[in-house]
């Protein structure tokens, strides 16, 4: 298996379980090759050639030749520099290790994340938000996060790869696709009435299980056990937290239920002035059950991995 197998396998994937459909992702790469295609060529050579064709900013090979043999993978929910020193002194000590894999972005995937964020238009229009009030308060949370990056110095994973020498990428919305169309289609095939039923389901998950042991179980965090759910929005990919402003819309298209990985306190506040249900699955929890599911059709196309589990990650099998 190539490193490329693995980018490939990851994209492909990530588009069947996209939450926006497959016509809506092919109509996003669609506009953006039309947008390349009007530009000068002076303007062509700094171009993202790759995001013609992957969808996903955040999903990148960051370091590392696309031809090399994998066997074994190190992954981690979070990889930085003290984790790729961490490899080397693996390696160091006798341990195969051919790749790194993050399922936070680094490098150019982190730099220019922010650009997921406006898949959140049609995942929001999806649930009923008129696509133009969907646009607009998108596009304010898109600027707001754009901003937040441009002071990062978001090299240093890159360059500590290549020093070292070891291949790293990143599966970020490939996986997040993944937690939320399943929980979402396990969700909608239980039809709960309850809120407790649906912290009920997520428990049967060895990843839950796992946090629960932890600290970290699935909880109400707004509404008790025997609220009923109504509608269920199961809001775990676009990048980070959607915008604030989306919560008003959500209530007045039927919403009554969000399930989420992680919730700021000013946004759990707006649910509440929403009567909106929330249930916080999760967020570590949730990332090892994106990539696990994103892990088992790898090994179900290729052949068994070895894998180092590090930085949150629990591989799981199905």
């Amino acid at each position: 298996m190539k490193l490329k197998d693995i980018y490939e396998l990851f994209i492909r994937e990530g588009v069947k379980t996209d939450p926006r459909g497959a016509d809506l992702v092919e109509l996003d790469l669609l506009k953006r090759k039309k947008d390349y295609e009007s530009i000068s060529d002076e303007k062509k050579v700094n171009y993202d050639i790759e995001s013609l064709t992957n969808p996903y900013y955040d999903s990148r090979i960051i370091y590392g030749d696309q031809n090399i043999d994998i066997k074994t993978i190190m992954v981690g929910i979070d990889i930085e520099t003290q984790e790729i020193l961490l490899a080397r002194q693996l390696i160091n000590l006798g341990i195969d290790i051919d790749l790194i894999i993050a399922h936070h972005p680094e490098g150019y995937a982190y730099s220019t994340f922010y650009n997921i964020l406006e898949m959140q238009t049609d995942v929001l229009n999806k649930q009923g938000i008129p696509v133009n009030i969907a646009e607009k308060i998108v596009s304010k949370r898109v600027k707001e996060v754009q901003e937040s990056i441009l002071s990062q110095n978001s090299e240093r994973v890159f360059d500590t790869a290549k020093l070292l020498n070891i291949p790293v990428m990143t599966a970020h919305t490939v996986a997040d696709n993944h937690v939320t169309t399943f929980l979402q289609n396990a969700i909608d095939m239980l039809h709960p009435l309850y809120l407790k039923e649906i912290v009920e389901l997520l428990n049967k998950y060895p990843e839950y299980q796992h946090a629960s042991k932890i600290g970290n179980a699935p909880r109400i965090l707004n509404g008790s056990d025997y609220s009923r759910c109504g509608k269920v929005f199961v809001d775990m990919t676009g990048g980070t937290e959607g915008p604030i402003e989306s919560f008003e819309k959500l209530c007045t298209v039927g919403v009554g239920t969000i399930v989420v990985m992680h919730l700021s306190s000013k946004a759990l506040k707006e649910t509440e002035k929403y009567h909106i249900n929330v249930i916080l699955a999760g967020h570590i929890s949730s990332d090892n059950l994106g990539l696990n599911l994103l892990f088992d059709k790898l090994e179900r196309k290729f052949e068994k991995i070895d894998f180092i589990e590090c930085s949150g990650f629990r591989r799981f099998r199905r």
